[in-house]
């Protein structure tokens, strides 16, 4: 009976695009211009939406259960912040982002296990997907995948690409919830994960 509600309430709410404009598209990013028709029918617009890469966010400890985060900066706030390992999942075939038929898409796990290794150098063998959640539903059409990492020990240098720049610090759960408590951790979607670790696994 829920399912059918819900199913019938998805239809009543949805709204219908009736045009749409590619403002920019290249390898990173599909950025368009749609006008929508509301469910009471009528016609509003621009709304504006994007396709980007879908990526990962990986909340990892250490043997001594100290959590590995790096400290980079982002340029929408202009600031450094200090956030868990987190990247892109790659794909061939020239564009990063959209459905894809799985042939050309590294897998989310691979992923964490690749970023983690080239911004921290540390490796991991107890790796568990928490969820997978919408980036930014309101804007785009990506997800972030969150795992956790336990029992990381470092088995190299850091390999980062040339447009990363960060340094590799080391929290106590106890500084992780400070930091948050004071704004100090500041990506929505890492806090995510880190309080998703936090709950308790059947």
């Amino acid at each position: 009976m829920s399912e059918e509600r819900d199913k019938t309430e998805q239809k009543a709410l949805a709204w219908e695009e009736i045009s749409t404009e590619q403002l920019v598209k290249d390898e990173w990013i599909d950025f368009r211009r749609s006008t929508y028709r509301f469910p009471d029918g009528k016609v509003y617009g621009p709304y504006y939406s994007y396709s980007r890469r879908d990526y990962v966010v990986v909340v990892a400890s250490d043997e001594e259960g100290n959590y590995l985060c790096v400290r980079q900066f982002r340029q929408g706030i202009k600031k450094v912040t200090t956030e868990f390992p987190a990247g892109g999942i790659e794909r061939k075939g020239g564009i990063s982002y959209g459905a894809s038929d799985g042939r050309d898409v590294e897998t989310a796990l691979d992923t964490a296990r690749r970023e983690l290794l080239e911004e921290t150098g540390y490796v991991s063998d107890e790796w568990q997907h928490l969820f997978t959640l919408p980036a930014n539903p309101n804007l785009a059409d990506n997800y972030a995948y969150l795992f956790t990492a336990r029992n990381c020990r470092r088995v190299a240098e850091q390999s980062l690409d040339e447009t990363e720049f960060l340094n590799v610090r080391k929290y106590t759960a106890k500084e992780i919830e400070e930091m948050i408590a004071r704004g100090d951790f500041e990506q929505a979607d890492h806090i995510a994960a880190w309080l998703w670790s936090l709950c308790p696994r059947a």
